[in-house]
């Protein structure tokens, strides 16, 4: 498998690192795993001239670096080195009037030897400045341009550079077209391949039909060579530019494996809004605002989501999976920022990433191969499962806008307390694989990406509350069975599952035959409000069984008459008893009794010591008619340890819902 990242930078150009040249490049090629590298800033002679003395040819179209200039002493990852390579590459910023319009697009060159790259370098110099930046600004149209490369260099080609930034991009909101061919006109033919962007990813792409004769190319568009590999795309061919070229050219599915893609969130202008007034806005809110920011009153910027359902032409569901491949990760920075809480180029992060690198191995290797189990052991076990859910897409965000790049979320508050305190996880006996292994590449999308928002919202199903989109109307529509809805706060999962439970009615299900267990009572007193409302249901919504897992629990224990005349008592009370108990047995007392108690024994492994602490507290209870929301759930257990009672009790419950689902417990 070839891993290759074409469209980078270099010092030449503004705000790049300026250890960004290529004897860096090849070393932080081999921190991450890429084998071919584009050399970056082709036209500018400051570069043009360090590629003369720093490379030397090796297969056709490709260089690599001579030994000299190899940086020796720098840290690696273990075992054998990856061959890296280069080829010629650079990125050229057209601005040109078009139509009566002023256009902005960024275009990448790739040059198929020296002596071709002399040639175009000579042409483009009668234009423009070449030495001003190494991202030339040319006022040149991109199809005039495309023209000087052909013929400079008959086997050069083009790809359109992050096709959808609002700004910059052949279809981007701001200055670009409608369409590939309004740009390049007669030559389109000759355009092959298409740079998606940080912002989109494959299936987004996939949502207009006149995008589907192209390949898709991700490249990290990198200013620093640690950057590298953001994105990159994927080959199983001979290591050669043609070979590489004619896998593009051909989409042969054994010659081009896809592309690594960013979560699309994580990318600064995949949502709309403006970033000075703190205004970050999805597709639907910007039309029903107008497009104008609620803050300052002005235009917000229009992001990639808006760009790609403005232009689509069919909904997600029509696309299908497998359509083109790719893999969507978390670089590994980001990654360990976000299980850290820290910043990515933070000491403390980049110590974790340097070690993680240095035992196991490049960081694609890191991120799609090395078992959570080495990772454990390298660097904990907060680490292996932030990748484990990484890996499995359980990333939450603030998605990027306006120049902003999104925030990934990968464990909710107080879910670092728990996995931190579990002894059991830094003994590794609880890092997990994901359920089956992951190859390195497998069809659109391994993780399902949200559903693109219809450009416009139709009716829900008939009866049903408001506007469903279309990812709430699949969870609504989905077929009988198991399902798991995974989704951030704020996106309407309660309303959802109202609306999946309303269905089943509709279907037939007698209501009094659906449980919905909530993790708040609020949640409950929703869904009873939602099903209520529904002139179509009637009375019936009232039949449906609605509650907490204590009130559920306390249900069971009362139909069965478990429950008898006890009352339940809240935690405050239960900790009062409980010290009680403990002085009448002379348990030492101590802050952390109380919690470690109520924690061990909801979790079914209370310590041998506090057995009798365990008993007394029992008989307080007892001798008072009460008993605790724990134990409502214990005893509850306990009734469906029974096989007769279980079987009863599934008799009765035809569809179960559960909201908000977290497995805090065994019990």
């Amino acid at each position: 498998m070839i891993l290759a990242d074409f469209h980078i930078h270099s010092s030449f150009s503004r705000a790049t690192s300026k250890d960004l040249d290529l004897p860096h490049l090849e070393v932080w090629a081999r921190r991450k795993g890429v084998h071919v590298v584009g050399t970056g800033d082709v036209t500018h002679p400051g570069q043009a001239e360090r590629i003369r003395e720093h490379l030397e040819e090796a297969e056709p179209g490709l260089f690599r670096l001579k030994g000299s200039f190899r940086l020796e002493g720098e840290w690696k990852p273990p075992g054998e080195e990856i061959p890296v390579r280069f080829c010629l590459t650079g990125e050229i910023s057209n601005i040109y009037k078009r139509g009566g319009r002023v256009r902005k697009v960024h275009n990448v060159v790739f040059l198929s030897g020296l002596e071709g790259l002399e040639r175009f370098r000579e042409r483009l110099g009668r234009v423009g400045n070449l030495l001003s930046d190494g991202r030339p600004i040319l006022g040149l149209d991109s199809r005039d341009l495309l023209e000087i490369l052909l013929e400079a260099d008959p086997e050069g080609w083009l790809v359109p550079a992050h096709i959808w930034t609002p700004w910059f991009s052949v279809l981007g909101s701001k200055s670009g077209f409608d369409s590939i061919e309004e740009c390049y006109g007669d030559l389109t033919d000759r355009i092959f391949a298409l740079e998606t962007g940080l912002s989109s990813d494959p299936p987004m792409n996939d949502c207009l039909s006149s995008l589907d004769g192209y390949r898709l190319i991700s490249c990290s568009d990198a200013h620093s060579a640690p950057n590298l590999m953001r994105e990159a795309t994927l080959f199983d061919c001979p290591l050669s530019l043609p070979d590489l070229r004619r896998a593009l050219e051909d989409g042969d599915s054994d010659r081009y494996k896809g592309t690594l893609e960013f979560f699309p969130e994580e990318g600064k202008y995949h949502l709309d809004g403006h970033r000075k007034c703190g205004v970050r806005l999805t597709p639907e809110e910007t039309r029903r605002m107008g497009g104008i920011c609620p803050v300052c009153g002005k235009p917000v910027t229009v992001g990639v989501l808006s760009r790609v359902v403005e232009l689509a032409d069919r909904e997600r569901e029509s696309v299908g999976r497998g359509k083109r491949p790719f893999l969507s990760l978390l670089p590994l920075p980001a990654l360990l920022g976000s299980v850290l809480e820290k910043g990515p180029s933070t000491k403390g992060v980049q110590r974790i990433y340097r070690r993680l690198l240095e035992k196991l191995g490049p960081e694609f290797q890191v991120l799609t191969e090395i078992s959570l189990q080495e990772i454990a052991e390298t660097a904990g076990g907060l680490v292996a499962e932030g990748v484990r859910r990484a890996r499995l897409g359980l990333v939450e965000w603030e998605a990027g806008f306006d120049g902003e790049y999104g925030k990934p979320i990968l464990f909710r508050p107080g879910e670092r307390e728990r996995f931190a305190g579990e002894k059991a996880l830094f003994e590794f006996s609880r890092v997990e694989e994901p359920p089956s292994p992951r190859p390195a590449l497998q069809p659109a999308a391994v993780l399902e990406r949200p559903s693109l928002p219809a450009p416009s919202a139709g009716p829900a199903r008939a009866g049903l509350p408001g506007l469903l989109d279309t990812s709430q109307r699949e969870v609504v529509e989905a077929p009988p069975g198991p399902l798991l809805v995974q989704a951030p706060p704020g996106s309407g999962k309660t309303r959802t599952l109202a609306a999946r439970v309303a269905g089943k009615i509709e279907g037939g299900v007698p209501p009094e035959r659906i449980l919905v267990v909530t993790f708040t009572r609020k949640a409950a007193r929703e869904i009873k409000e939602r099903l209520s409302a529904l002139p179509d249901l009637g009375e019936r919504a009232g039949a449906v069984r609605a509650g907490t897992i204590h009130a559920f629990c306390r249900a069971l224990l009362e139909e069965r008459g478990r429950l008898g005349t006890r009352r339940v008592t809240g935690r405050t009370e239960a900790e009062r008893l409980l010290r009680s108990a403990a002085e009448e047995t002379g348990f030492p007392w101590t802050r952390e009794t109380g919690p470690l108690f109520f924690l061990e024994r909801i979790r079914g492994s209370l310590p041998e010591e506090m057995e009798g602490l365990d008993q007394a507290f029992r008989e307080a209870l007892a001798r008072r008619g009460r008993i605790d929301l724990d134990g409502l759930v214990l005893e509850a257990l306990d009734l469906l340890r029974d096989p007769a009672s279980a079987e009863e009790i599934r008799r009765g419950i035809s569809f179960l819902a559960v909201d908000e689902y977290q497995d805090v417990d065994p019990t």
